[in-house]
């Protein structure tokens, strides 16, 4: 993997145990930062590791904006501090009067909302009205991933709608395209560019009926260096790669990230001369990718042989030289998806310089804080 996981006093961690490396986690801020030109240009997801003080760190290093799924999310970010926060994830049911209660609750921090649908936002239109406030709403647009997103064919109409709403203040685009999956980066380019020529097409036909169109969130940590070059008058909100996991590192070579989470596991039983199991069961990594849920630093050649809630066998290829690791070895496991895998932790050690130096709460790991 390139990197020393191990540390002075991991002896003493209970385990299965995610584990944050401070040093890496800065870099790879300084190098998503480098792709970007600007600070002010970022809007990082925080899905990634719902820890507030990955958001101070990312503070730290001149980024203010930030972009949410849930509303403890959007709380988290409010109580770092952040300026602008977008929750990317529509507002409906009860979710309504507690965004109202968010945005009364951090003054400081200016939230903005994102609808793809018609109906609800007259109904958020009717919410702000009796509320007495106005709501900062982006458009969500649907780039090919046909998962949420107004339809690119209906967006100008829509939108133009919208902003005639009482109480809707429309500020501009929400342009997520998680699908683009290419590891090729030229053909990846070639994809994005087409969505960039619709997604400028359709900013230059609102701002040409003199509607508010003030920016644009693009992408996620794949197509960001993308958007980056086709549209840099813009914004752009990468997540996976603040800590980075093994599954984006095999899929886009191209992203020179590292791994700044990793799990610590130990050895509880060996089964011949190639097999051994470990403490990572499916309770301990995220499990949606499969069936190599997780790499282990210095077996990379182990393959899964089952994984249930408690226990990972792995079969590792016989080499000459490299015996089994006794029971008891503490080794460190990189997840392939370490999104879903951060909020299986309460906290997390942070190792830096070789030692813990701390712990950090997942601040957001549950949906609800105190809104």
């Amino acid at each position: 993997m390139g990197f020393d996981y191990s540390f002075q006093g991991q002896e003493a961690i209970p385990s299965p145990q995610l584990v944050c490396y401070r040093e890496i986690i800065r870099q790879n801020i300084r190098d998503m930062i480098k792709i970007a030109g600007d600070p002010n240009r970022l809007w990082p997801h925080v899905k990634t590791h719902k820890m507030i003080e990955v958001v101070r760190l990312q503070m730290e290093a001149g980024i203010t904006s930030f972009k949410c799924a849930t509303i403890a999310e959007a709380q988290m970010c409010g109580m770092a501090g952040a300026k602008r926060v977008a929750l990317a994830y529509p507002l409906l049911g009860p979710n309504v009067e507690r965004y109202f209660a968010l945005v009364k609750a951090y003054p400081e921090t200016k939230y903005y909302a994102i609808e793809d649908s018609t109906e609800m936002t007259e109904q958020l239109s009717q919410a702000a009205a009796r509320e007495g406030i106005t709501i900062s709403l982006l458009m969500d647009v649907d780039l090919g991933q046909d998962r949420t997103g107004m339809p690119m064919a209906e967006a100008a109409d829509a939108y133009e709608r919208w902003a005639a709403l009482p109480g809707i203040r429309m500020c501009g685009l929400h342009c997520y395209d998680g699908h683009r999956h290419e590891s090729d980066p030229e053909q990846r380019f070639a994809l994005v560019k087409a969505e960039d020529e619709q997604v400028r097409a359709l900013k230059d036909s609102l701002t040409a009926k003199g509607l508010d169109c003030d920016f644009v969130i693009l992408g996620g940590t794949p197509s960001f260096p993308c958007h980056v070059k086709l549209m840099p008058e813009d914004c752009y909100s990468p997540g996976t790669c603040v800590l980075w996991d093994f599954g984006y590192r095999e899929a886009y070579p191209d992203l020179h990230f590292t791994a700044g989470a990793a799990v610590l596991v130990r050895v509880i039983s060996r089964r011949g001369e190639d097999r051994m199991t470990l403490d990572l069961g499916t309770k301990a990594v995220a499990s949606d990718p499969s069936p190599e849920r997780a790499k282990l630093v210095g077996f990379e050649d182990a393959v899964t042989v089952l994984q249930n809630e408690e226990h990972w066998v792995v079969r590792v290829p016989e080499k000459k030289g490299r015996p089994l690791p006794p029971v008891g070895t503490v080794l460190f496991a990189i997840p392939t998806h370490v999104c879903p895998t951060s909020q299986l932790y309460p906290e997390v050690p942070v190792v830096e310089d070789g030692k813990v130096t701390g712990c950090w709460e997942v601040t957001a790991r549950n949906r609800k804080l105190t809104i």
